[in-house]
């Protein structure tokens, strides 16, 4: 009998599940705060965004009790299959009757009317992925032709891919993940190096060709100098947070959601958090993602076996690396990268795979010893 069936009876981690209840509870109730006059002037009923996130909270959750149910070894039998239809899934992104363009970038894929962000899918496949085959070549990880160059080609084209979409932020987080994993793994620090001494001037010409990304960079350093046009999202964020102060002025009461702040309840659900409780409840969300960070950390060093070790890492940093991201960003830390906050910003997709990533967590701890 598989292990992770003696031990099925151990108890999940009861910290990482509560972080997660809290943060999806108060990003329920923040999407609702941040989108009902939107949703009223749009769709002429102001819980529109609501009723529709409370239906992938019930989606999200489904997933997360189905992956902590099910032994997290048997991800190993998805690893290449999963690698293999997100491959075709990205590819068919450019098909025009297919590819949903929005915002300047084709990430949505329509199928028979529904449609989903490939990328989110893909972020746990290649952890999934990355996790089998590293755990396969754990005696050759020293080897950099024989331990490294596969994973990292297949990474490569996945990372490719999305780029054309174009999704810097995803594949930014990608080639974080796999560093990191390779590290997990035991790879030699000389060859990670080489490794981020290679995609680090990768990163600098792709921010150079595409003028966007240029202008997204300059516009972080200095949001005043074009406060209408490139700087007005960091501008209106930055209005957020200082109107806040350090209680807020009321959970419902915020003026930036009117029409100032863009998307306020998907990229900039945090902003709204800042105007309408303050320095005292971004300080909590910060808090929450540090919790959540240390425990998928912690499930990772203490996992049974390295597939175990590395899945968790992996999983881990997704979400970590996003919410950093996404907070860094909105706070006008870093360029704004167009990433959502976990378990917060309104979405399906991105709601739903975290929630995924969440279950194998809980399933991988409850086999700790």
């Amino acid at each position: 009998m598989d292990a992770a069936f003696k031990k099925e009876d151990k108890i999940p981690d009861i910290i990482l599940l509560l972080v997660t209840l809290i943060l999806v509870i108060v990003g329920t109730a923040m999407i609702y705060s941040s989108s009902s006059i939107i949703a009223l002037e749009k769709y002429e009923d102001s819980l529109f965004f609501l009723k529709k996130q409370l239906v992938f909270v019930f989606l999200g959750f489904t997933s997360m009790i189905i992956m902590t149910k099910l032994p997290y070894t048997y991800l190993k039998k998805v690893a290449y299959p999963g690698v293999l239809v997100s491959l075709l899934l990205l590819s068919m992104l450019f098909i025009p009757s297919l590819g949903l363009k929005r915002g300047g970038a084709t990430r949505w894929l329509n199928l028979g009317g529904f449609s989903f962000q490939v990328s989110e899918m893909v972020k746990i496949m290649i952890v999934i992925f990355l996790a089998h085959i590293l755990t396969r070549k754990a005696f050759q990880i020293t080897n950099f032709t024989r331990g490294i160059l596969i994973p990292l080609a297949v990474t490569s084209v996945v990372i490719l891919l999305i780029l054309l979409e174009p999704d810097f932020g995803a594949s930014a987080i990608i080639i974080a993940i796999l560093i990191l994993m390779l590290c997990v793994a035991g790879a030699q620090i000389k060859h990670l190096l080489y490794l981020v001494a290679a995609f680090i001037p990768l990163g600098i010409s792709l921010i150079l060709y595409k003028g966007y990304r240029l202008t997204r960079f300059t516009a972080f350093l200095n949001p005043w100098k074009d406060a209408d046009n490139t700087g007005f999202q960091i501008i209106q964020s930055l209005i957020s947070f200082g109107s806040g102060g350090a209680f807020g002025v009321g959970i419902g009461d915020g003026m930036q959601k009117l029409f100032y702040l863009p998307e306020p309840h998907t990229d900039f659900i945090l902003s709204i958090i800042a105007e309408e409780s303050g320095f005292i409840g971004v300080t909590i969300v910060i808090i929450m993602f540090a919790f959540f960070a240390y425990r998928g950390f912690i499930i990772a060093l203490k996992a049974p076996d390295l597939f175990g070790s590395l899945l968790a890492a992996g999983l881990t940093m997704v979400i970590s690396l996003e919410a950093f991201i996404n907070i860094a960003g909105v706070m006008g830390l870093i360029p704004l990268k167009g990433l959502v906050l976990p378990f917060l910003s309104y979405g399906g997709t991105a709601f739903i795979m975290s929630m995924t990533a969440v279950g194998i967590l809980l399933n991988i701890s409850s086999q700790t010893s």
